[in-house]
């Protein structure tokens, strides 16, 4: 991407500086930066005192053996006990941990001490069905409290979980449990979703059936919904019944920092999932670091809110082991943003007085598309820090976020980071960064991260190309499960001795960092590499577009010629002369280089269920192809509405 398509992108400079209040009380300023640059091992083994040690480490980072990195090794440290029981012991067992809202309207608080009290039940009942350190425990929930104390208990007793999304299938699961041989799996009934129970067990079931997944031993299954549920005597448990029985006193253990906390299956798309293995002492350092200095936690009167799931990374990192080891007040909600009505989650944050905010740029783009008069009848005078994860953030979804739920006071901060580095890598800080709409902008202090060509060269200011990562840290996978040559394959062989994430990045003229998305989402068109990010953002800076995706699809003159996909905001119709409008307009904000070939109007775009567009699918129906594997879709018949359109494309040179 070149200075004059990123300034065209944009339109004009626009930069918001730190609210004065905000940057004076700030928990991290400025000089961070060069303290953690002079002497990145001495930074990180500061930031690991924040945690509790049963031993503590005086080795910081073991790089000997790389990429294979071993972080504060000779400590030893609990990580539910971090999160938890340090809190009670620090007489904060009356601040309230987690406030559910579930769909239907249901709520609970947990205080620190009953969350403790929950945890050491649940500990107790996994150790009563023969789980033992270094056993694996599959969880497969809806957002539940039951899901976060399930995650903590098996922290407790070092046995490392494999959180599987409520949303993936049997089959899905079945290959999660069978890689990572559980042989406990943790369920529901059910959940419950757009204002109906949607069945968990019956997956459980089936997936029990297959190859593989059958050396589970244990079912334990909490009861949500009262659904109606097949059950296998000698297997299946309650939850009610098992847990609630147990003792609330249990020991916890100490294990060693790179004894394994969890591993998380990704990229399940094509090919075999790969278990992204987490261990205890890094993991933990970097997440409540970042949590701490990114949000700009104050835990005695701020209110946090996630919006994501415990099923994905942004749930393990930002809903449970970072927010609860820095003693956070947070928010947990079952459902989705449009049920029973699409102000729900302002509604929430009104009622709990929700001051820091974190959720994805398709949901922010989906609000758009419902209209900024739905938040405009909620009170969100309490909310002081907004955050985005998950993709690259467009400009103009950021400048709607900050204006129509931010009131225009409140920093937003754009993380990037993968399950893959456990924590943000990249990041403003509230307190010390003048935003940039769209721009994640510089590495977090004690991240050593920068943008290189083909050749592994890093590229000037200026210039695009790949994003790496080129020193160790302390929250990044230690290996794929059971599969060390894959994670050298995977992420060490492109660039040596560096990590590469998979992303395509840019940086601008301040050397500020902006992601383009993964590199197969850079299309290669008349020899000229154009990001799809920036062509959706252009096309959504168009009064009559709230949602865009584009693909690069086969063409024997360009190579590849530009596809887009777009939702029409409210009354907008779809005619001829608006696709030659969109594309003009195209043209206009990026250049005749990036003008779409062809543009279809579509009501729906492929997700998956933690919201990210599938745009391997929308390249087989614009290249005509059979379509792959659907099962990780929100809802498959959106491919059979999209496909129908295809005929009726428009295909103007």
């Amino acid at each position: 991407m070149s200075d004059e398509t990123l300034s065209n992108l944009l339109r004009e400079e626009r930069r918001f500086p730190p609210p004065p209040e905000l940057a004076a009380a700030a928990n991290v300023t400025s000089e961070v930066y060069q303290r953690a640059a002079a002497d990145r091992p001495a930074f990180w083994a500061q930031q690991a005192r924040r945690l509790s040690w049963a031993t503590e480490p005086k080795q910081t980072v073991d790089w000997s053996n790389p990429p294979f990195a071993k972080w504060f090794a000779d400590g030893e440290l609990n990580v539910a006990y971090n999160c938890v029981d340090r809190h009670v012991e620090a007489g904060l067992g009356d601040r309230v941990a987690l406030h559910f809202e579930g769909e239907p309207g249901d709520t609970r608080d947990l205080t620190y001490a009953q969350l403790k009290d929950e945890v050491c039940k649940a500990a107790n009942a996994l150790t009563g069905l023969g789980v033992e350190k270094g056993d694996r425990v599959a969880i497969y929930l809806p957002m539940i409290p039951e899901a976060v104390i399930s995650m903590l208990a098996c922290a407790r007793i070092g046995a490392p979980h494999s959180v599987v999304f409520g949303g993936f299938s049997a089959e899905a699961l079945a290959t999660r449990i069978d890689d990572a041989d559980a042989r406990v799996v943790i369920t529901a009934d059910g959940g419950w979703r757009r204002g109906k129970p949607s069945a968990l067990k019956p997956a459980v079931d089936e997936a029990l059936t297959r190859p593989g997944a059958g050396r589970v031993r244990s079912v334990l299954v909490v009861r949500r919904t009262g659904q109606d549920v097949a059950w296998h005597e000698g297997r299946d448990v309650w939850w009610h019944e098992v847990v609630e029985a147990q003792s609330a006193e249990h020991e916890p253990q100490a294990f060693g920092a790179e004894h394994p906390l969890f591993i998380l299956y990704t990229s399940g798309t094509t090919g075999k999932p790969k278990g992204i293995l987490h261990t205890c002492g890094g993991y933990l350092t970097q997440v409540s670091y970042t949590h701490h200095a990114v949000f700009d936690l104050k835990p005695e009167t701020d209110v946090y809110w996630c919006s994501a799931d415990i099923g994905w990374v942004t749930g393990h990192s930002y809903i449970v082991y970072g927010p609860l080891s820095n003693g956070a007040t947070q928010v947990i909600y079952e459902g989705t943003p449009d049920t029973p009505h699409q102000g729900r989650w302002w509604e929430i944050i009104g009622k709990h007085r929700v001051s820091l905010f974190y959720t994805a740029p398709t949901a922010i783009r989906t609000c758009m598309k419902w209209g900024e008069e739905i938040p405009a009848r909620f009170d969100l005078s309490s909310l002081r820090v907004l955050g985005s994860v998950g993709e690259p953030i467009n400009p103009e979804a950021w400048m709607w976020y900050r204006k129509n739920i931010g009131g225009d006071r409140c920093p937003i901060v754009d993380t990037w980071w993968q399950t893959e580095t456990g924590g943000m890598m990249i990041s403003p800080l509230p307190g010390v960064t003048a935003t940039k709409p769209g721009s994640a902008q510089t590495p977090l202090p004690g991240i050593a991260a920068t943008v290189v060509d083909d050749e592994g060269r890093e590229v000037p200011n200026g210039s695009g190309g790949y994003l790496v990562l080129t020193e160790p840290w302390p929250g990044m996978l230690r290996t794929i499960w059971g599969d060390d040559q894959r994670y050298l394959d995977t992420y060490w062989s492109r660039f040596q001795g560096r990590y590469f994430a998979g992303d395509g990045a840019k940086k601008d003229d301040d050397g500020d960092i902006w992601l383009l998305g993964r590199v197969d989402d850079v299309m290669l068109v008349s020899g000229h590499n154009i990001s799809t990010t920036e062509v959706e953002s252009a096309l959504v800076s168009h009064p009559k577009v709230a949602e865009a995706a584009v693909v690069g699809a086969t063409d024997p003159t360009t190579g590849q010629a530009i596809v887009a996909f777009v939702i029409l905001r409210g009354s907008a119709q779809d005619s001829d002369e608006l696709t030659a409008e969109l594309r003009d307009h195209v043209a206009k904000a990026l250049g005749p280089i990036a003008k779409p070939k062809r543009i279809l109007t579509v009501a729906e775009l492929p997700k998956t269920r933690s919201g990210k567009i599938m745009r391997r699918l929308l390249r087989d129906v614009a290249e005509n192809r059979e379509l792959g594997d659907v099962t990780t879709l929100t809802d498959s018949t959106v491919m059979d509405l999209i496909q129908t359109k295809l005929p009726t494309a428009s295909s103007e040179d």
